[in-house]
């Protein structure tokens, strides 16, 4: 029946919010957090508190981006997944332990698509978690392989990524989505979705330092085009290497 969402046992929890406090990690003072809100400003300090990222029926209802709108379900699932960044962070940490330098090629990465983010129409809650986790297959594929090359890294970190998400509650078809790019990372065309299209962008940001010595302003901007499949990661990467933009056609 076209209408039953209307009875779903989540619709009073959106429709009548209501507050309750926690505790902001910063200064100690509490914060009032609504219940259709995942964050708040801290009144003492002003530090942004996050409650503890349990599923809503905005997670699980096949209704809930009709049931409070568009606008209020894209910026509760892109507050979910900035809420959530700490602490796959956190994983990222302790699964690379001193490998700083893959640590930090992860987190150039992330901030990267946070901008791409910005002016590209994806998923939040797909893009940031598959831009922390998505290299994480590299530790395995070295101690099995002796090898981290892409196509290895492609076949063992879903299975070191897709723990991570569930221990963390995701959605079980977004946690195969975010899965299913890290799996081709380094295969550009072999997904076609926005969501990976970002992800591989943000990564080229990264990686195209090392392409980019030697290689004259017209070569740059011809492998600009070439290689990126966005127009804010085109605009990017000719903004960070391209020294002469009139040259860019």
């Amino acid at each position: 029946m076209a209408g039953d969402h209307q009875y779903c046992p989540g619709a009073k929890l959106i429709r009548q919010p209501a507050p309750e406090t926690f505790v902001c990690t910063s200064c100690g003072a509490e914060v009032e957090i609504w219940t259709d809100e995942l964050r708040a400003n801290c009144p003492s300090c002003g530090h942004t508190v996050y409650r503890d990222s349990a599923m809503s029926c905005l997670d699980w209802c096949k209704y809930g981006m009709e049931c409070v709108g568009n606008t209020v379900y894209s910026r509760y699932m892109r507050d979910k997944a900035v809420g959530m960044k700490q602490k796959l962070l956190e994983k990222l940490e302790e699964h690379f332990g001193e490998d700083r330098r893959r640590i930090e090629h992860a987190k150039k990465v992330l901030s990267f698509a946070e901008e791409l983010l910005k002016e590209e129409e994806a998923d939040w809650h797909i893009v940031v978690p598959a831009s922390i986790l998505h290299d994480t297959g590299i530790k395995l594929t070295e101690q099995k392989y002796g090898s981290a090359e892409g196509c290895l890294q492609e076949k063992e970190g879903p299975a070191v990524a897709r723990p991570i998400l569930l221990r963390l509650g995701l959605k079980l078809e977004d946690i195969e989505q975010i899965c299913d790019i890290i799996a081709h990372h380094h295969s550009p065309g072999a997904i076609d979705t926005q969501n990976f299209k970002i992800l591989y962008d943000a990564d080229c940001l990264v990686n195209l330092k090392e392409e980019a010595e030697g290689k004259t302003d017209e070569q740059l901007a011809a492998l600009i085009e070439k290689t990126f499949l966005t127009a804010a990661g085109k605009k990017r990467a000719r903004e960070i290497y391209v020294k002469k933009p009139a040259s860019i056609p």
